[in-house]
């Protein structure tokens, strides 16, 4: 079966689509802005330019270098959040901190470069200064890793929103963000894909930003984790997209869905009916996707952990969906229940489940592989 992008590109050949995209020979544009507590950094430069950022304290400020590029955007820029104020320095950009920081989102994507930014804390900001000092770095020359299909991993709540609390106290924001960073260094260390979360650290990501995040960056698969309150409940479990297969799905749904947000795919202009064919074949083959990926992550945990009866479920999860994104949620146990709360605070077993969902998503990933041969 076609992906979704090759029967997007069949159905684009019946018009005239073109994207003109400007040849940029320097950095061109620079603004600053607050978000929220933090500051975003967006930079217009050449695709693939080099770039790095650096910490540095006494006082505290970020040192941004884009080498080999003439800079011929503002050599000024008014403060916002924890940036006082920034300037052209010595051929790089200097941004003075009101405190410590921690980098939020640094990402250079269509000749643009974005950097996030927010209050941190004043230890680990000192021995990132103390030691090399980059918080983040990319472009040059493309290589293999640039081409391999991205991966986003959506640890579940955060923030002021722990999620599920078990009886011994485990918060589920807790349990998932130590799970997902288990399961990316398991992706990362396999070579076979990027990999991209959608938060690192304790902080609160509104459902439908976590479904943005995955679609702005084209992600081959998406995969939420969980760890709710169902009272009766035990054992991992997985879901897709779709009607409420039974009761306990659909109060999973209700839990988790807080906020929605409408929103559909930036389809071409291309008239209706193209357009109408073009979403259903989409949707369809995203549907598909993210079935597959479901039976991947059942068979693989299956051979580990306990699993809930019936453990490939349907629900309508907000963060599932995506209509170009193959997605599914895993809760990988539930908190209401002793057991599964005393398993899911203990390293091992969260390790466990990550080598588990990584042989899930390798999998999937090497599926996708060989239809694309045979479709060559």
């Amino acid at each position: 079966m076609l992906g979704r992008r090759a029967l997007a590109s069949l159905l684009l050949g019946l018009a005239a689509l073109p994207r003109p995209r400007e040849a940029l020979a320097a950095v061109t544009g620079a603004t600053l802005e607050a978000t929220g507590p933090g500051a975003r950094l967006t930079l217009r430069l050449p695709a693939g330019a080099r770039w790095r950022l650096r910490a540095a304290r006494s006082p505290n400020r970020l040192l941004l270098e884009v080498p080999g590029q003439p800079w011929r955007a503002a050599t000024r820029l008014r403060g916002a959040g924890p940036v006082r104020a920034a300037r052209m320095e010595g051929g790089r950009l200097r941004l003075d901190l009101s405190g410590p920081v921690a980098l939020r989102r640094a990402e250079a994507s269509g000749g643009q470069l974005v950097i996030e930014v927010e209050p941190g804390a004043a230890a680990p900001f000192a021995r990132l200064a103390g030691g090399s000092g980059t918080m983040a770095e990319g472009g040059g020359a493309p290589g293999r890793s640039a081409s391999l299909p991205l991966v986003v991993l959506d640890p579940g709540h955060g923030g002021r929103d722990p999620g599920a609390i078990g009886a011994s106290g485990t918060q589920e924001k807790r349990v998932v963000l130590a799970a997902a960073l288990q399961l990316q260094r398991v992706l990362e260390a396999g070579g076979h894909c990027r990999v991209a979360l959608t938060r690192s650290n304790d902080r609160f990501v509104a459902l439908g930003d976590r479904v943005e995040f995955a679609r702005r960056r084209q992600a081959a698969l998406f995969v939420s984790l969980h760890a709710d309150s169902a009272p009766g409940a035990r054992g991992a479990s997985v879901y897709t997209l779709g009607e409420s297969s039974d009761s306990l799905a659909g109060a999973l749904a209700r839990r988790e869905n807080l906020a929605d947000r409408a929103g559909g795919l930036r389809l071409p202009s291309v008239s209706p009916e193209v357009q109408a064919i073009l979403m259903s074949l989409i949707r369809a083959e995203t549907r598909i996707g993210s079935a597959r990926m479901a039976q991947q992550v059942v068979a693989e945990l299956g051979e580990d952990v306990p699993m809930l009866n019936n453990a490939h479920r349907q629900a309508g999860f907000v963060v599932l969906k995506a209509p170009d994104v193959p997605a599914v949620l895993v809760e990988m146990g539930f908190l209401s229940d002793p057991r599964d709360e005393a398993a899911l605070r203990r390293a091992d077993h969260r390790a466990k489940l990550a080598r588990a969902m990584g042989r899930a998503i390798h999998g999937w990933l090497a599926q996708g592989r060989d239809v694309a041969t045979a479709f060559g």
